[in-house]
C-alpha cells in the first residue's frame, strides 16, 4: 500500500494554521479549555504502520504536552521537530471538541 510522500508548503501549513485558530478564536474566545487530560497514544513506529493492528497503546497527557509548548516559547533556541507531535495533541483535542 506504498503512496507517494506527500510535499507541503510550509507558508501554507503556516496559513491554513492561523485560518483554523482564528476560526476556534472567534468561535471560543481567546482562550480554550480542555476538558479532558489523558487520551491514548499509539507509538511512533506503529502509527503508520496501517496493514497492521497496533500491538501497544500508550497513555498520553494534554496537560504535559502543552507544557512542552509552552517551554518552547520559553526557550525557543531548544525547538525540536517534536514540539509539533505535542502542538499536535493540544490542536487534536480542541479540533475535536470545538465544531
Amino acid at each position: 500500500m506504498a503512496t507517494e510522500p506527500v510535499q507541503i508548503p510550509i507558508d501554507q501549513l503556516r496559513r491554513a494554521l492561523d485560518v483554523a485558530l482564528r476560526h476556534i478564536e472567534a468561535s471560543a474566545g481567546p482562550t480554550v479549555t480542555l476538558r479532558e487530560d489523558l487520551f491514548w497514544s499509539v507509538s511512533a513506529d506503529e502509527l503508520y504502520s496501517v496493514d497492521s493492528e497496533p500491538l501497544a497503546l500508550t497513555i498520553g497527557q494534554l496537560s504535559e504536552s502543552w507544557q512542552h509548548v509552552e517551554d518552547l516559547l520559553a526557550r525557543q533556541d531548544r525547538a525540536v521537530g517534536y514540539h509539533l507531535v505535542w502542538l499536535a495533541d493540544v490542536m487534536r483535542a480542541i479540533g475535536q471538541d470545538i465544531p
